[in-house]
């Protein structure tokens, strides 16, 4: 989601409407710039778009993670999950 460039606004009258602006945070979900001394300074957003945003990168980090250790295993630098449960329960002295 690129920034609308119309949800650029100083720190100064998002002080003076904050009840305004948090009510176009939550109906517009979408987050707003705001500006000191003519320039950006803080994003501000309604939670819910935040904690969308956080799923997101949690979900697309897993995915890159998953995909190296695919790399890696086709690259012979894994080992078989028997071995890496053996190895686990060893390191953490955990009956079989």
């Amino acid at each position: 989601m690129a920034l609308d460039l119309r949800n650029i606004h100083p720190l100064s009258d998002f002080q003076r409407s904050a009840k305004s602006f948090l009510t176009t945070l939550k109906e517009t979900q979408s987050p707003i710039v705001l500006t000191v001394n003519g320039k950006a300074s803080v994003v501000v957003q309604d939670a819910e778009s935040y904690q969308r945003l956080i799923d997101r990168m949690e979900l697309l980090e897993s995915m890159v993670g998953i995909r190296k250790s695919l790399d890696e295993f086709e690259q012979g630098k894994g080992i078989p999950l028997d071995e890496a449960f053996q190895r686990l329960r060893e390191k953490h002295d955990i009956p079989d």
